[in-house]
């Protein structure tokens, strides 16, 4: 296992959400990983996240790790949920609060 994909791998199965994006939870530097910040911080959700524009073999690793071409990517208790578009339909039906607490993640506020 290459030190990108360990870092992957122990990222997503030690924190209960993270998520790997373009920027920084306080900058973002790309409209679909805003999107699912802004998501996540309007359900008052804990997360940590790890900025894939600061090193080529953690973007590159990220999509061989979930098999998935885009970033930003959302996990949860170690599984991967998707990506913005899928995030944003799920919030929307309600089914990204309903995922999140069968989950045992605590959200704060209702949609």
């Amino acid at each position: 296992m290459s030190d990108v994909t360990a870092f992957i791998d122990t990222s997503v199965k030690t924190n209960d959400v993270f998520l790997f994006m373009k920027g920084t939870p306080d900058f973002p530097q790309c409209g679909f990983s805003g999107q699912v910040v802004q998501i996540l911080n309007y359900l008052g959700v804990e997360y940590s996240s790890a900025n894939v524009l600061e090193s080529a073999d953690l973007r590159e690793g990220i999509k061989a790790y979930t098999n998935w071409p885009t970033i930003p990517q959302l996990y949860v208790k170690g599984e991967f949920v998707g990506g913005a578009d899928i995030v944003r339909e799920m919030f929307q039906a309600g089914e990204l609060q309903e995922h999140l607490e069968k989950a045992g993640v605590p959200v704060k506020q209702a949609s």
